[in-house]
């Protein structure tokens, strides 16, 4: 009898209840993100240990951040991966992970357990990522929910307010930076972090188990 398979959930950020996402240097935070999440399917389907679920079935699929984790919490995943460019002053990856619980809508969350465990899994995540990248892209320090925007007002990101699965963010790149939209828009470079990702997935899952 054949072992159930570990779900992974990859939600590829906008549009949402809040953008369509930032655009810079001729690229777009939503077709990048989704062209990402594609690479990272076939990664993880091709494990026979993994199944992925996606938070849209299309890049126009307009998804709210509740609605994104109800589905990896309705797949019982055991990470939820959150795609994102980011726009600031600043260059290179950053993950991110609820680090306290948030309100909205009524509802408080994360639960301690996810917190720690997306703690764990950032960490993990950290160190897939930085195997696979090397010195191509900058990778920061693991920041938290609670110094973005939106969690610094709820204490955590909405997505991560109502996942009961671990949740990470991971913002791939800066991309009004000019240097990080050049990379980012190289569809190896997007193979090369979809990978990072993928391996990050993996050394999260082993030590679940």
């Amino acid at each position: 009898m054949a072992m159930p398979k570990t779900i992974i959930a990859i939600d590829p950020g906008h549009p949402s209840e809040t953008s369509r996402g930032c655009a810079h240097h001729g690229l777009t935070e939503l077709q990048i993100v989704w062209d990402v999440a594609l690479k990272l399917e076939k990664l993880i389907d091709s494990n026979p240990s993994l199944k992925s679920i996606k938070t849209k079935t299309e890049v126009e699929t307009t998804v709210t951040n509740r609605r994104r984790a109800e589905i990896a919490n309705e797949a019982q995943a055991a990470l939820m991966v959150r795609l994102h460019c980011d726009s600031g002053k600043g260059t290179g990856c950053t993950i991110y992970y609820p680090d306290q619980a948030g309100t909205t809508q009524g509802v408080t969350g994360s639960s301690l357990e996810v917190i720690a465990a997306s703690a764990v899994a950032a960490e993990y995540m950290q160190q897939g990522l930085a195997e696979v990248l090397g010195d191509k892209l900058k990778l920061n320090p693991i920041k938290t929910d609670s110094v973005t925007y939106v969690g610094s007002k709820q204490g955590a990101l909405t997505g991560s307010i109502f996942s009961k699965v671990p949740a990470l963010v991971v913002e791939m790149v800066y991309l009004n930076n000019a240097s990080d939209a050049a990379f980012i828009g190289d569809p190896k470079n997007q193979d090369l972090v979809a990978l990072g990702i993928f391996n990050g997935i993996k050394k999260f899952v082993n030590h679940q188990k």
